[in-house]
């Protein structure tokens, strides 16, 4: 049974470790818009989770109904953490993959 090439094994921990702070640029870099009622309550978030937006239509402001509105933002707000998941899952997911077959 062969040892195993440790420059070569060193190279590829290195290619993926660069992959991988690639993929966290890009997760940090990206924007999510996630929405409620079709639109008429949306919540912007970066990929950090951090919320950078919230825009209300004046259609769904009922000042007799302030749970709903509640409701709908964190609604919006939950999808767009879902969103944020989704594009961290999309750029890390082939490369946590990956990291399995180095060892």
């Amino acid at each position: 049974m062969t040892q195993p090439d440790m420059s070569q094994i060193l190279a590829q921990a290195q290619q993926m470790q660069a992959q991988l702070q690639a993929a966290q640029q890009e997760i940090l870099a990206s924007s999510v818009v996630g929405d409620a009622a079709n639109g008429l309550v949306t919540v912007t978030m970066s990929g950090n989770g951090a919320v950078t937006a919230v825009n209300i239509d004046p259609k769904v402001v009922d000042p007799e109904d302030v749970d709903t509105l509640q409701d709908l933002v964190l609604a919006a707000f939950m999808d767009a953490h879902e969103k944020v998941a989704a594009v961290a899952e999309e750029k890390m997911g082939p490369l946590s993959q990956g990291m399995g077959g180095l060892f």
